[in-house]
Formats: structure tokens, sequence, C-alpha cells
């Protein structure tokens, strides 16, 4: 089988994802121990664990939404606790709804959606994502957007001249990975709230 740039992508993700994911639990692991044995405590100890946790929460976060992602099943618990993680002291807080659990490709355009939403809460908000039917939907409300109407064109496969960065991959990661599933991305918008439908 082939490798496209967009699989090479997904393997790189999963890749980096996985050899991150071992060295921080086992930084965690070491924090607790020091907590319980007593020879380290105060703000310090705080600070260096809420900062692993924060990293675990985005690691986990970014394996679905950038590692390889197929029909496997997700189970709702797995993709409510990384949601949770990376909820707590963030600015976005995330609330997932289906009650079933997903494919690995659902879960994955709804991540996508998520981290694009994520761009246009710049002062923070809540994500909400439903499923009814087989179609979903990912919502971003908060009190100010600020949306790039260029950079958003790339969402639903439109053209667009917006430079992609780093920090703005998923732009470019989220129509083709709706391709790779035979569904199509719809934005909607208004002053208070963001709408992408697959």
């Amino acid at each position: 089988m082939g490798v496209d740039n967009a699989n090479l992508a997904a393997l790189v993700g999963s890749r980096i994802c996985h050899d991150l994911i071992s060295p921080v639990g086992a930084i965690n692991n070491g924090l607790e121990l020091l907590g319980m044995a007593g020879s380290m405590s105060g703000p310090e100890l705080e600070l260096i664990s809420d900062s692993v946790a924060n990293a675990n929460a985005r690691i986990r976060f970014f394996r679905v939404a950038f590692g390889a992602a197929g029909d496997q099943q997700m189970a709702r618990a797995e993709i409510v606790s990384v949601l949770e993680d990376i909820s707590k002291g963030g600015r976005i807080k995330y609330q997932w709804s289906p009650l079933e659990g997903c494919t690995r490709s659902e879960a994955r355009l709804a991540l996508l959606s998520a981290l694009c939403l994520e761009t246009a809460l710049p002062y923070g908000g809540t994500v909400k994502i439903f499923c009814a039917d087989g179609k979903w939907t990912v919502m971003g409300e908060g009190s100010k957007l600020n949306v790039d109407d260029e950079l958003w064109a790339r969402v639903s496969g439109g053209t667009s001249n917006a430079e992609i960065t780093p920090a703005l991959v998923q732009f470019a990661l989220l129509p083709e990975a709706a391709k790779e599933s035979n569904r199509t991305v719809r934005l909607e918008q208004n002053l208070e709230k963001i709408t992408l439908q697959f």
C-alpha cells in the first residue's frame, strides 16, 4: 500500500505521540512517588505536576487528532477522559455528548474540528461535540469570535491563500481527513457561535 502525504503526516503524528507518552507518564509517576514520600511539596511540585498533566493531556488529544485513524472503535470513556483532562485549567472547555463510542476516524474529525474552533475563541469558551444519526456537529461558543475568513475557506474544501503555519495545520488536515472519510465539512457562524458539521 502506498503512503500519501496525509497518511505519512498521520503516521509521523502517531509515532511522536507514542514515543512521548511513556516518558511523560513516567515523570508523572515519579512526581506521585515524591509526593507520597513527603520529600517534596509546595507550589514548585504543584507547578511541575500541573505541567506534566497538561503535557500528558495534550499528547493524548494530539494522538487522536493527528495520528493514524481507521475504523477501529474508540470507547466513549476514553474520549471523555482525554477531553476532561485537556479542559482542566485551560481556556477552552470541551463537552462530548455522544453516548456511544465511535470510530477512530470520526473522533479524529471531531478533534481536528475542535482544534480549528480553538483558534476562533481567543478569549476562551466551550467546544461542544454532538452526533445524531451519523451526522456530527462541533460547536464553538465564546464571548468574542475571531474568524479569519480566508483561513476558514479551507475547511469546506474551498480555495484559500492563507498561509498554513504549524499552529494552523489542522486547517489543512481537516478537509483531507473528511475527504478520506467521504464527508464534507460545512461551516456556519454568527456573532458568538461557530459550527462545523460533517
